[in-house]
């Protein structure tokens, strides 16, 4: 049986519980920890609200759901990623293999072409590893209309970024989203190829127009977090992208990440068509959250 996304799991805890009595607050944790917030915060979340509501007399259920959101919204960041135009700006997608990793450089190299007028955009094939992460995105920029840059399969990655972003910056500037290797389980090799990788792309886009973003499953749970952590160790995470966030995520990665780590969420993914991505709105997403909506 499925578990219950944690705005079912706070609707049902509300309708089992007439006060906010101790198994209340219990069950509360619980739910926040099956939401993938996980157990330091949801027990530091949990704590502060028991305290508000036994020092304020809140015992209403909106109220208390009130209190939840605004223990919550400072963890809860968002960031606006513009590319400057006439400058070179390169973007470097991370994450593990089978979290939506080369789709979500397509989605997000097609938003820009639809939100952004005018802006170039270069997808650069930087998972050399895997020959179908090559075919793959170079499908991706068939589709959608992007030139794909792409050396042969186990080449050098920060070459082919290299070559795009000069491609970029030949064409009069440009955006460069490069796709890279996920393969966490050999951690050590991948390091050193991303940090090889973040030293190129740091030299090739201008100034303030670098940044390294995540891309997180919605539906992965604590793994999602861990990722954050080894892959912001690696290089620095400037923002994330959750994909699979539907109905069926539980969400929470989102305040976990933004609490332990300080990284914000650029971009939501809600499904296979390109057309499925949208900037993260940070109220939107803890009404949604808490089922406040």
């Amino acid at each position: 049986m499925a578990r219950l996304n944690f705005a079912e799991s706070i609707k049902k805890i509300l309708g089992l519980h007439q006060s906010a009595d101790e198994s209340f607050f219990e069950d509360l944790t619980d739910s926040l920890i099956e939401g993938d917030i996980g157990p330091k915060t949801a027990y530091e979340v949990v704590g502060e609200l028991e305290r508000r509501c036994k020092s304020g007399g809140i015992a209403d259920h909106g109220m208390i759901l009130e209190q939840l959101e605004d223990i919550l919204s400072p963890y809860v960041k968002a960031i606006d990623l513009t590319a400057e135009p006439g400058k070179v700006s390169v973007y470097m997608i991370l994450g593990v293999n089978g979290v939506g990793k080369t789709t979500s450089a397509a989605k997000l190299a097609r938003w820009y072409l639809d939100n952004r007028g005018g802006t170039r955009v270069v997808l650069a094939a930087a998972d050399t590893f895997r020959a179908a992460a090559i075919e793959q995105l170079k499908h991706h920029g068939d589709a959608i209309g992007v030139q794909v840059v792409a050396h042969q399969h186990g080449g050098d990655p920060s070459a082919v970024v290299f070559d795009a972003a000069d491609s970029a910056r030949a064409q009069g500037g440009g955006l460069v989203i490069a796709d890279t290797a996920g393969r966490l389980h050999n951690k050590e090799n991948l390091v050193r190829e991303l940090q090889k990788i973040d030293r190129i792309a740091r030299t090739k886009a201008d100034e303030g127009c670098y940044r390294k973003i995540l891309v997180l499953d919605a539906t992965t749970g604590q793994n999602g977090l861990r990722q954050a952590e080894v892959f912001h160790e690696a290089v620095g995470v400037d923002a994330i992208i959750l994909t699979k966030y539907d109905s069926t995520a539980r969400g929470g990665i989102a305040i976990a990440a933004g609490k332990d780590f300080g990284i914000p969420v650029a971009f939501i993914g809600t499904g296979e068509r390109y057309s499925d991505f949208a900037p993260f709105k940070p109220e939107e997403y803890l009404a949604e959250f808490i089922g406040k909506k």
